[in-house]
């Protein structure tokens, strides 16, 4: 069974979608020209930029402050926390995050792109590509973002001169196609003055491709829900127990990808026992077929051990299991990550005790080359990691699936998120590069 084309389209009218780059490179300036120019921006929101911009001793309205809402934000002039603004025009709804361009805040990226369909790079062009460029070039291609778009903005202060914009489009371009980010597009802009973010600029006649907003409403968007392997991570039992409802068993969570219907054959993972799927409730009424990301109740034929945690697949496209992970991760916390260190490791639903075994190497963002056994990952590191863990997961491969292929460590004392992980992910360019294998001594977690 096919899904309807208002089933489709429903799906696929929303963007979600990441600002990064450098500091300085205009990223809330160009988000607030977004919203100031697509009409995307309340009265009363326009008035208290216009009265803090005033207050400042700025004669027109700094649309940077529409996204730098912090105090510290405002005070310093730089973005320290990712920003999420929705709106909408007539072609597409848009979620949209405008992350950090500092290197400490390197994380706060991880978290605005994680769930990105695409990512809009800033440059400045009196700069052209420099190593943060290169850090969310990088954190892009691990993330799996499908789209990036390479925005060179400040064109007004280089005379709007096309040799500039192409040498850093080249460049950007040559580094992350290394990376194996599959589409980029390069739009020269003045994030400032408007030019080609909303409307066409007037400057640049030797360029005709689309402005900003009109790439971002019509670049595809492909949520075929049909071709992913259905994976529902169980969230919650209902056992209601009433005289109404007796014998009443489901398994309630959201649809991490596919689709799945009623009559097919399951298996739970990670005991391995396989069912059918006897009945889906969605908003109190049963269904024949229920999609990602839908929130359901899932009721099997037969009635096996299921808790919170487990992962309920088709049996023809279920997961193996695994209590060794090996992972690219990114280091989010200022604590560092050390071999033997004991954590929590998050995947879907499931939280499982776990211990680093090894950090075979650190990439280095200048030339991706591999530095091998660093013994440890700081803040903003990005690296592999060996994790072996007290339980079977089931865990697809990152590049599969962003939902089911990612997991998080966590310290056990405070809950402290430590590492956003993807499991098997890595660049195409490093991936013939050789590293040296590390193999830790066991830290008293006997798994």
């Amino acid at each position: 069974m096919t899904l309807s084309t208002a089933e489709q389209l429903s799906a696929t009218t929303l963007l979600r979608f990441a600002t990064a780059g450098s500091v300085d490179d205009g990223k809330s300036t160009l988000v607030g020209r977004l919203l100031h120019d697509s009409k995307s921006v309340l009265t009363d929101q326009l008035e208290a930029v216009t009265l803090a911009s005033t207050n400042r001793g700025q004669e027109t309205p700094d649309l940077a402050l529409l996204t730098d809402g912090l105090r510290a934000e405002r005070e310093q002039g730089i973005t320290i926390d990712v920003a999420y603004r929705y709106f909408a025009t007539p072609r597409r709804r848009f979620i949209l995050a405008d992350t950090p361009g500092h290197v400490q805040y390197t994380r706060n990226m991880v978290t605005g792109a994680s769930t990105a369909e695409l990512a809009v790079v800033l440059v400045d062009a009196r700069n052209g590509v420099v190593e943060q460029t290169r850090r969310h070039a990088a954190v892009a291609a691990l993330l799996r973002v499908p789209h990036v778009v390479l925005a060179v903005n400040k064109m007004d202060l280089v005379d709007y001169a096309e040799p500039v914009f192409a040498a850093a489009a080249e460049e950007f371009t040559a580094y992350a196609a290394s990376l194996g980010v599959p589409e980029i597009t390069a739009i020269p802009i003045s994030a400032l003055a408007g030019d080609n973010v909303v409307e066409p600029s007037a400057h640049m006649d030797w360029y005709g491709g689309p402005t900003v907003l009109e790439h971002l409403e019509t670049v595809p968007v492909s949520h075929d829900l049909t071709e992913c392997p259905a994976r529902f991570p169980v969230q919650y039992v209902i056992r209601p127990q009433t005289a109404e409802h007796p014998d009443y068993r489901g398994y309630a969570g959201q649809i991490a990808s596919g689709v799945l219907r009623v009559g097919e054959s399951v298996t739970v993972l990670p005991s391995g026992r396989t069912t059918t799927v006897a009945g889906i409730d969605a908003l109190g009424e049963s269904v024949d077929v229920a999609w990602a990301p839908q929130s359901v109740t899932l009721r099997l034929a037969d009635d096996l051990d299921i808790s919170r945690g487990d992962l309920i697949a088709p049996s023809a496209d279920a997961p193996g299991t695994t209590q060794d992970v090996e992972a690219t991760v990114c280091h989010v916390a200022d604590q560092p990550l050390t071999v033997g260190r004991r954590v929590l490791l998050k995947h879907t639903t499931r939280t499982v005790k776990a211990i680093v075994k090894e950090i075979p190497s650190r990439l280095t963002l200048d030339d991706l080359s591999q530095h091998p056994a660093p013994g440890q990952l700081v803040a903003n590191d990005i690296g592999r990691v060996v994790v072996r863990t007290a339980e079977p997961l089931a865990l697809d491969a990152y590049a599969a699936s962003r939902r089911t292929g990612s997991f998080l460590l966590i310290d056990p004392s405070d809950g402290t998120t430590l590492t956003a992980g993807m499991a098997g992910a890595s660049f195409a360019a490093v991936d013939a590069q050789d590293t040296e294998d590390t193999s830790a001594e066991d830290a008293g977690w006997d798994f």
